[in-house]
């Protein structure tokens, strides 16, 4: 049911940069102490976090055709759609929001990435807690390119976002919602960094990985489970930290010589998926228009012969990540040229994914590391 409780105004027009401001419309709650029944009473107005949501699309912001539609939706809900589908929050923060975009995460390029970086780091101190709605596709990689590239501070950075579409008949997106501005208030998230908020739990944007692509329960977080929300309830297993040996970035410019300027950009690095057959030419044909690759390869590191001993002759980065949900690519598993007996320029990519590896070897590129330099980064996640 719609949310009357909530007044929104609009302090931009255009749905691009639309920006908006959320207030109680009932009177302001206050607490009256009586200092002495002869004496005029003092009131105080309770201080509420200051929440902002930044809105970027997804299928949290999606309609189906008919209520029984999972499939087939399309992005069609801003913010202020959103919030009038959840329940009252007046009196659990004050919440300003800005549209970013409202597009399909798969449309989420660099661009948009920046865009989103940027909205981050322009709230920052001016906010305590900022929610992130986002389509789950590319969730996690967005999630994780924030937590290498800002340094947050105390505040909670919350990502979230549906697995059904707003029409459906059992649509999470609302509840997924609320929760995630609830987190994004409650002092206990401070000092947590990037969480994401989904299926009624708390976990680390870092590790976060989407492993099915239908059910409500579709991330994995075997190496960042942080917390439940129950009954509005928000409970830690742990005190606040941040993940281990994350590397963070300063986020560099290139040349625009179109306008003179400078745009946001990485180098381009692809991710090649290793299977049964897979031939050196692959390698070949690809190194001469990447700065790095990215193999998920079979099991912890295994590669046809032929193609390990390519791969150390590549002139470019190449991370051995893998194909499988859970596990790691170990030092040990790397091919070794027998003659130097050195791991040439191939790099292991510890516990991360394969689209995870691509963003930190791009960000590593981007800031000019060496192949030495790239490997003590990925030692802080157990590669290297």
């Amino acid at each position: 049911m719609p949310n009357q409780n909530l007044e929104i105004t609009t302090i931009c027009p255009d749905l691009e940069n639309s920006q908006f401001t959320i207030q109680s419309a009932e009177p302001t709650t206050a607490m009256t102490v009586a200092v002495d029944l002869a004496e005029n009473s003092t009131v105080t107005s309770c201080n509420l976090p200051r929440i902002k949501i930044l809105g970027t699309g997804g299928t949290i912001a999606s309609k189906g055709v008919n209520a029984s539609a999972t499939a087939g939706y399309h992005v069609d809900l801003t913010i202020q759609d959103m919030l009038d589908s959840i329940p009252d929050i007046s009196q659990i923060c004050e919440i300003e929001y800005e549209q970013l975009c409202n597009v399909d995460s798969k449309n989420i390029d660099e661009p948009l990435l920046y865009k989103i970086y940027q909205g981050i780091s322009q709230s920052l101190q001016s906010f305590d807690g900022i929610v992130i709605t986002h389509g789950t596709d590319t969730l996690s990689e967005t999630a994780f390119f924030i937590e290498s590239t800002i340094d947050t501070g105390d505040v909670p950075i919350v990502f979230v976002g549906s697995m059904r579409p707003s029409t459906s008949v059992s649509a999470d997106g609302p509840m997924n919602l609320y929760q995630a501005i609830c987190i994004a208030s409650n002092r206990e998230s401070r000092g947590r960094s990037v969480l994401v908020s989904l299926n009624d739990q708390i976990s680390a944007g870092y590790y976060i990985t989407k492993t099915n692509a239908n059910s409500l329960d579709s991330f994995n977080v075997r190496q960042g489970y942080l917390g439940n929300f129950v009954n509005n309830e928000i409970h830690y297993y742990y005190p606040p930290v941040k993940p281990q040996g994350c590397h963070k970035f300063k986020l560099n410019w290139k040349p625009d010589l179109a306008t003179g300027g400078h745009e946001f950009g990485l180098p381009k690095v692809c991710i090649l998926y290793g299977h049964q057959s897979i031939t050196p030419e692959i390698l070949t044909l690809i190194e001469g228009s990447c700065a790095g690759i990215v193999i998920a390869t079979m099991g912890a590191g295994s590669l046809p012969d032929d193609m390990c001993q390519r791969a150390l002759q590549s002139p470019v980065p190449i991370v051995f990540s893998k194909r499988s949900m859970d596990g790691m690519i170990p030092i040990a598993n790397l091919p070794i040229d027998s003659s130097t007996r050195t791991r040439g320029s191939v790099i292991a990519s510890g516990y991360l994914n394969p689209e995870k590896s691509r963003l930190l070897l791009q960000l590593c590129l981007s800031g000019g590391y060496s192949t030495e330099e790239i490997r003590h980064v990925f030692k802080g996640v157990y590669g290297g």
